[in-house]
C-alpha cells in the first residue's frame, strides 16, 4: 500500500471509530496527505526506507513537533520546536505520525484511565479497561487505524495494554532507545517501547529508533549481553504457583498452555521461585524511588494544586505529591536493597535466557478500577514492575485466550538479549496459535546472535568436511544451520586451489544456493576476514528467509571464462556430478 493510500484509509476510518478518547490530538489531513506525498516520492526515486508508509500513533508524553505534548495534563502542554529522537528516526525511515494519544496522565499507571481526556476504554470491550498507561497507543493498534505506536515503559505501560489486545509489545534494554524529548515519569528507569500486531515490524522499528542521543545521557549502543551456554540460551525459568499468585478465573490453564507449547516448541522449561523478582517490583512504589516522580513533576503539581481533581488527576497527583516526602538516607537504603535483588536476579538467571510469565494478572472492567483505583491498579504490574529496576529487556506476546480475554504471556530477560527474547517470543507465538495466526517469519531467528558474534553465510570450501572448514572451526565457528540464498544469485565455478565457487548477485539469471551459516565470535571474524584472498570477499548476501548476512562473495572479473553452475544450486552437489570427485 503507498504512502497516500494508507493515509486515506486512516483518515476515512478514524473519525468513525468507536473510541475517540484514545485520541488527543490528530494531525490534520492535508498535513498527512502532503507528508505522505513526499514519502511515496522518495521511494520512486529510488530511497530506501524501511517503514514507507507505515502509519504510526505516538503516545502523548513524546515531542512530535507542531504538536502539543500534554502527557495528558492540560496545565503542563506546550509545543515542542522538534520531534522526540525516537520520532525523528522513524520518520527519516519513511514512517508517518498520525497523532498523539492519550495515556494515564504522567505516565503513571497501568489502567489507561487516569485521564482528564476520558477512560480509553478497550478497543473490543467498551466495559473494560484498555490497560495503561499507553492506553491510546495500544488501542489505535488493535482497532487497525495505525500499523505501529510509540509507549513508554516505566512499571510495564508498554506491555500491559499490549497483552489486554493480543498485541506484541516490545520493552527494550533500558537506553537502547534515547528518552529526549519523552516527558519523564522515572527518568532513570523509562522506556520508549512499540505496539504492533506484526512483531516484525516492532522490532523494525526498535531498530530505526535505536542508537545514542546526546540529550539522553542514559542512552546507550547495543553491547554483548551476559554470556550463555548453548543450552541456557533455550532454557525459560516459569514460576512456581505461589509466585504466579492470584490470577484471573481460568488465566492459569491459559499459562499452562503456553508453558506446554513452549516445551513442544523445543523450549527447555524450568520450574523456580522468581521471589527476588517479585520483591524487586514493589520497590517502585512502595520505596524511595517514587522520589523520582516527584522529581519529574512534582513541582508543576504543586504549583497547580489547585488543578488536583480537574485537570489534573487525584490518584495520579496523590503518587507523585507522596514522593516529595522521601529522604536521601531512605534512599541510599533503597538502592543498596535493589543491588541485592540484582544480585540475585542474575543469580537466578545464571542459567538461563529469561523468565516466561502472565504479562497481567488479570483484565478488570472500568467499574472495578473507578472502585479501587490504586488496588485495581497495583494487580497489573505484578510481573512487570521489576524489569526496568533489574535493567532487564522484556517482549510481551499474544498468547490465545482466557475465555473472553485475550490473554498475553511475557519474556523478560537480561539486558541487551533483546534478540534472543523475540525469537524465542515467536517461537512460543508459534506454538500457542498455529495456522494462520502463526508468525511466520519465526525460524530464521530461532537462535540469533549475540552482540559480541558475527554470521557468516559460506557456499564451498569452508563448508562442513570441505578443506577450508578448519578456518572457521578454529575461530569458534558453530552451526547456525543451512539455508539457500534469495533467488538472485549465479555461481561460477572457479579456477582456484582448492576449487571454490564464486557467488554473484544477478539482475536477471539468478538462482537459490545452498549455504551454511556459521556464528563466530567477533574478534575471531576479523582474523578470519584477513585470511581471504582475492578475488574472494565477504559482502552482504541476502537468505530466502529475509535475512541479509555476511557471506562469500567474489568479485566479478574473477567469472570471465568460468563455468555457471548455477542451476545445480549446491556446490557440493556440483562437485558430485564430477567425474572423479571424492568430496561428500
Amino acid at each position: 500500500m503507498s504512502a497516500a493510500d494508507a493515509v486515506a484509509r486512516f483518515l476515512s476510518t478514524v473519525e468513525v471509530t468507536e473510541r475517540p478518547e484514545a485520541w488527543i490530538h490528530v494531525v490534520p489531513a492535508a498535513e498527512l496527505v502532503a507528508e505522505a506525498a513526499e514519502v511515496d516520492a522518495a521511494v520512486a526515486a529510488g530511497a530506501d526506507l524501511p517503514l514507507a508508509g507505515r502509519l504510526v500513533a505516538v503516545k502523548d508524553n513524546i515531542d512530535v513537533a507542531g504538536c502539543s505534548t500534554t502527557a495528558a495534563a492540560p496545565t503542563y502542554s506546550f509545543v515542542p520546536v522538534g520531534d522526540a529522537p525516537a520520532v525523528a528516526r522513524l520518520r527519516a525511515a519513511g514512517a508517518i505520525v498520525v497523532g498523539k494519544t492519550n495515556l494515564d496522565q504522567f505516565a503513571t499507571g497501568l489502567v489507561g484511565t487516569r485521564s482528564p481526556h476520558g477512560a480509553v476504554r478497550h478497543a473490543t470491550d467498551a466495559t473494560r479497561i484498555s490497560g495503561g498507561s499507553s492506553s491510546g497507543s495500544a488501542v489505535a493498534v488493535a482497532l487497525g487505524l495505525v500499523d505501529l505506536s510509540l509507549g513508554t515503559d516505566t512499571a510495564g505501560s508498554g506491555r500491559v495494554p499490549a497483552a489486554l489486545h493480543g498485541l506484541w509489545g516490545l520493552k527494550p534494554t533500558r537506553g537502547l532507545v534515547p528518552t529526549t524529548g519523552v516527558v519523564p515519569a522515572c527518568a532513570s528507569l523509562d522506556c520508549v517501547t512499540v505496539f504492533s500486531a506484526d512483531p516484525e515490524l516492532a522490532a523494525t522499528a526498535i531498530a530505526v529508533m535505536s542508537g545514542p542521543d546526546l540529550g539522553d545521557p542514559l542512552s546507550r549502543r547495543p553491547r554483548a549481553g551476559v554470556p550463555l551456554a548453548s543450552s541456557a540460551r533455550r532454557r525459560l525459568i516459569v514460576p512456581t504457583a505461589v509466585d504466579l499468585g492470584d490470577l484471573a478465573p481460568g488465566w492459569a490453564e491459559a499459562f499452562d498452555r503456553v508453558v506446554v507449547a513452549a516445551g513442544a516448541a523445543g523450549i527447555d522449561v524450568v520450574e523456580r521461585s522468581i521471589a527476588p523478582l517479585l520483591d524487586a517490583a514493589r520497590m517502585l512504589y512502595e520505596s524511595s524511588f517514587v522520589a523520582e516522580r516527584y522529581a519529574a513533576v512534582g513541582a508543576h503539581i504543586e504549583v497547580h494544586r489547585d488543578e488536583i481533581g480537574e485537570s489534573l488527576d487525584p490518584t495520579v497527583a496523590g503518587i507523585i505529591l507522596a514522593g516529595g516526602g522521601r529522604t536521601a538516607p531512605e534512599l541510599f537504603a533503597d538502592q543498596r536493597a535493589l543491588e541485592a535483588y540484582r544480585a540475585a536476579a542474575a543469580e537466578l538467571l545464571a542459567d538461563a535466557a529469561a523468565v516466561l510469565t502472565p504479562t497481567t494478572t488479570w483484565h478488570p472492567t472500568l467499574a472495578q478500577v473507578a472502585a479501587d483505583p490504586v488496588g485495581a491498579n497495583s494487580r497489573m504490574g505484578r510481573f512487570t514492575n521489576f524489569a526496568n529496576l533489574l535493567d532487564m529487556a522484556a517482549v510481551a506476546l499474544p498468547a490465545g485466550r482466557a475465555g473472553e480475554d485475550a490473554f498475553g504471556a511475557m519474556l523478560t530477560g537480561h539486558a541487551f538479549s533483546d534478540g534472543r527474547l523475540l525469537a524465542l517470543a515467536r517461537r512460543i507465538a508459534n506454538a500457542v496459535e498455529p495456522g494462520e495466526r502463526a508468525v511466520s517469519a519465526a525460524a530464521p531467528h530461532e537462535d540469533p546472535a549475540e552482540a559480541d558474534e558475527l554470521d557468516v553465510f559460506v557456499v564451498g570450501a569452508h563448508r562442513e568436511g570441505q578443506p577450508l572448514h578448519h578456518q572457521l572451526a578454529g575461530r569458534g565457528a558453530r552451526l547456525v544451520g543451512r539455508v539457500r540464498t534469495a533467488p538472485v544469485y549465479q555461481m561460477y565455478a572457479l579456477a582456484t586451489v582448492p576449487p571454490k565457487p564464486g557467488l554473484l548477485r544477478s539482475a536477471s539469471d539468478g538462482g537459490a544456493i545452498l549455504g551454511e551459516v556459521w556464528r563466530l565470535p567477533a574478534a575471531g571474524f576479523g582474523a578470519f576476514v584477513d585470511e581471504i584472498p582475492a578475488p574472494m570477499a565477504i559482502g552482504n548476501v541476502a537468505l530466502e528467509d529475509g535475512r541479509v548476512v555476511n557471506g562469500f562473495v567474489c568479485e566479478a572479473h574473477a567469472t570471465d571464462g568460468a563455468v555457471d553452475i548455477t542451476a545445480s544450486g549446491d556446490w557440493l552437489a556440483w562437485l558430485r556430478s564430477q567425474s572423479g570427485e571424492t568430496h561428500p
